[in-house]
């Protein structure tokens, strides 16, 4: 029963600082994820970088839609975390018991965090989804999870689920990373503790979000091109609606006078 308690507390500990940290970074995530998903066309974009979201959202006094989808969000973060943590340490806890060694390897964590992620990605995908689409929906004008999900086929409810599959490598290798940054820091103390004849301290917390950013830094950047693919296939369906009701608009034309009209705009 150890075993267990000991998994559920590193995944409720883990699920809940990732509710706290969507929630605080939510706005700059909205920003991040509707930049990527804008499509450049020739030449031609609507924002140069991130910041020119939160601009238009605080110029237009919407500032306050950049939360929206934050429940959704805050839920999918929730489970995803939840289940990755507590995944990643059974599978880990079931390796080393099954090897009888009393350390895991770079090679066998990358493995243990990908089936820990795989079995996250499987799940949460559906949640994944209507966040993004949340996220990138116009300012003020975003549907409820509930309807999102009414309104879409399940095939359309698990887009870019190849790509999440291949992008479970980013918790893996952060987790990776963090793991073998903490344990070099923590030999480095150890060897000055011993030739001060003083006792080893534990790894502080400034000293664990620093290698925490670094570790997620390390997995941002290598997994970066999965990410923008991700979030543009994500938000394809809204893009396609948008642009279907852009030609709707253009195919309007006004009548004024006897027999007399104009067409605003131009054909497609």
């Amino acid at each position: 029963m150890a075993f267990d308690l000991e998994s559920l507390a590193e995944a409720t500990s883990g699920a809940i600082g990732a509710l706290v940290s969507t929630s605080i970074l939510y706005p700059l995530d909205t920003c991040k994820t509707k930049y990527q998903a804008e499509v450049r066309a020739h030449h031609q974009q609507k924002y140069r970088n991130t910041a020119d979201v939160l601009w238009e959202a605080i110029a237009n006094g919407q500032f306050l839609s950049l939360y929206q989808g934050l429940g959704t969000k805050n839920l999918q973060s929730f489970i995803s975390q939840f289940i990755y943590f507590y995944g990643y340490s059974f599978f880990k806890r079931l390796y080393l018991k099954k090897t009888g060694n009393k350390t895991i390897g770079t090679k066998a964590n990358l493995i243990v965090g990908v089936a820990a992620g795989a079995c996250t990605v499987i799940i949460t995908q559906p949640l994944d989804t209507a966040s993004s689409r949340m996220q990138t929906s116009k300012f003020g004008k975003s549907k409820g999870l509930w309807k999102l999900l009414s309104e879409s086929s399940l095939s359309e409810a698990f887009d870019a689920l190849g790509i999440s599959l291949l992008l479970t490598t980013n918790p893996s290798i952060q987790y990776t990373a963090f793991d073998q940054l903490k344990q070099r820091l923590l030999k480095r103390q150890l060897k000055e503790k011993t030739s001060r004849n003083s006792s080893p301290e534990a790894l502080s917390a400034f000293s664990a979000f620093v290698l925490g950013a670094v570790a997620k830094c390390i997995a941002t950047f290598v997994t970066y091109p999965a990410i923008r693919l991700q979030t543009w296939m994500t938000t394809m369906k809204l893009r396609k609606l948008n642009q279907k009701n852009k030609r709707r608009f253009r195919g309007h034309s006004i009548q004024y006078g006897k027999g007399k009209g104009c067409s605003v705009f131009t054909k497609e």
